[in-house]
């Protein structure tokens, strides 16, 4: 198995990761409200977690939503592909990853006044632990996903050389 094929699984892994990090900090300030650290890491840390639920929260208001039914099937999807040695799932999965981590950038967005003219106004990004967690997360699952292209391409391009 070579070694790309390994690296796609970064990007699902490094998603998986970080939103069960922010569901279980967010459990266990639910348990020890008063902890300082705790409220350090939910809302310095993990935030991007918590504007992402806000901005679902108008659809979905259920629980650990974010983690049980989008990360999870991400990340079981992308160990099927590595197990099973399938280039589709493992592509598939680092293909949703690299989406659902645009969706935490944009979720970071405060909402704005509705305008009806066009704007060109700069994506504002979180600064400090949550600037670090946000660009591990596109790092790891941009870089994952550009992996993924290579896989498939590779591939094509030695048929095309050998055919012509």
């Amino acid at each position: 198995m070579s070694r790309l094929f390994k690296l796609q699984f970064l990007g699902p892994l490094a998603l998986f990761l970080a939103a069960l990090s922010a569901e279980l900090s967010a459990y266990a300030l639910a348990r020890i409200p008063t902890s300082e650290t705790l409220w350090y890491l939910n809302l310095k840390v993990f935030g991007l977690f918590q504007r992402s639920h806000e901005a679902l929260g108008s659809y979905i208001d259920m629980p650990g939503f974010q983690l049980y039914c989008i990360v999870i099937p991400i990340f079981v999807l992308a160990c099927f592909g590595l197990v099973a040695r399938s280039k589709l799932p493992l592509a598939i999965s680092t293909q949703f990853a690299a989406g659902y981590a645009a969706f935490l950038l944009m979720a970071w967005q405060s909402p704005g006044p509705a305008t009806a003219q066009a704007s060109l106004r700069l994506i504002a990004v979180p600064s400090g632990e949550g600037f670090y967690m946000l660009a591990g997360i596109l790092v790891a699952c941009l870089s994952s996903c550009v992996i993924s292209h290579l896989c498939y391409l590779w591939p094509l391009r030695a048929k095309l050389d050998r055919s012509s």
